[in-house]
């Protein structure tokens, strides 16, 4: 069955650096687009960043672009979230979700057309 397992959270210094990494089984994970997603507590789940199939093209909501950067190992089935620094308000779940499809436009990334999700990691940043 379709697994995503994230790992990497934990808690983080405000300015320091985290990378999470999402391990996918299940699904031909090479012809799906991946993104992360966040959510903070009494939030909404959010998009945070994508990256295509072949990792040629991503996509970043404006308040992590130059902060983190998504990438992805199609050999090892792995996508990956490099954070830096870090910052309070981006201690949130964070998830990740794979989907056959792409959109350009971040604020086009929503929760309801991504396929198959993971059940999250925590990243906690203190000030």
């Amino acid at each position: 069955q379709v697994q995503l397992v994230e790992s990497g959270g934990g808690l983080v210094q405000a300015g320091g650096s985290l990378r999470l990494s999402c391990a996918a089984s299940g699904f031909t994970f090479s012809s799906y687009a991946m993104g992360w997603f966040r959510q903070a507590p009494g939030k909404e789940r959010e998009f945070v960043a994508a990256i295509k199939w072949s990792g040629a093209s991503t996509c970043y909501v404006d308040s992590v672009k130059g902060r983190f950067t998504i990438s992805r190992d199609n050999a090892k089935n792995t996508v990956y979230l490099q954070m830096n620094s870090l910052k309070p308000e981006d201690t949130a779940v964070y998830y990740c979700a794979a989907t056959p499809r792409w959109w350009a436009a971040a604020r086009s990334w929503g929760t309801g057309g991504m396929n198959y999700w993971g059940k999250g990691t925590l990243v906690t940043v203190s000030s």
